[in-house]
């Protein structure tokens, strides 16, 4: 059955419903999904997100890589780095979500906006809102993390934000020598740049990237970028 819109479209479209109505998220998307001609939102999502890009992501992702996920606000970078957690805890893998944007309760509350249920993960999952986070707290929370864990940092441009934490650059390449030697895949959520204009390119690129400090972006081994709904994964040259 074809959607009436984008996904994302439906969940911002529930995320309206909710507010407007004051009435669960949950409750929302299922709205929402009945009025597409599903019994809930699992049921839609399950349909519609059987391309699955980002299965197609985790894929291409090896244990040591560093991924740079990219997009402009309200085009899904905290939804898809949640996907990827989700589809790597499907295969049971452990993942890690370490925010300085989010509470737990933010985070957990997305679940059924990416149609699964935080409670079948809760073993797996592991949330982090600390505002101390940074590279040298990061790896001490993953010393015992196993190989092939999947982490979400929330957001690159924030690791540096306090003056006593060391510069940005400085940060990604101590992360990225920890996941190679440890084998775990590291998703940086990150700006873009506000002169990028999707009217004259479908996606953001490297040029894109928003950093107000300096940073070799050749850190990362692949970079994912999203743009009304759809996703551009590549390699970094």
């Amino acid at each position: 059955m074809k959607l009436s819109a984008p996904i994302y479209h439906l969940k911002r479209k529930a995320k309206r419903l909710s507010r407007d109505e004051d009435i669960p998220l949950h409750e929302a998307l299922n709205r929402v999904a009945v009025h597409e001609g599903y019994a809930n939102w699992s049921l839609l999502a399950s349909r519609h997100v059987s391309a699955k890009p980002e299965d197609t992501v985790l894929e291409r992702l090896h244990p040591g890589d560093l991924l740079l996920l990219g997009a402009r606000p309200g085009q899904g970078k905290t939804l898809k780095s949640l996907e990827l957690a989700v589809s790597s805890m499907k295969v049971g893998r452990r993942a890690y979500f370490f925010t300085l944007e989010y509470t737990t309760k933010d985070v957990i509350d997305r679940f059924p906006t990416v149609g699964a249920e935080y409670a079948s993960f809760v073993e797996l999952f592991e949330i982090d809102c600390s505002g101390a986070i940074n590279a040298e707290y990061i790896i001490k929370k993953l010393a015992s993390a196993p190989r092939g864990s999947l982490v979400v940092v929330d957001y690159l441009q924030l690791l540096d934000q306090r003056r006593e934490n060391p510069e940005l650059g400085t940060q990604v390449l101590n992360l990225r020598a920890f996941a190679q030697e440890h084998g775990i895949i590291m998703v940086f959520i990150s700006q873009i740049d506000r002169s990028y204009d999707a009217s004259t390119n479908p996606f953001p690129d490297i040029d894109d990237i928003r950093l107000p400090n300096p940073l070799d972006l050749r850190l990362f081994d692949k970079m994912c970028f999203l743009n009304r709904g759809e996703t551009r994964l590549q390699s970094v040259a």
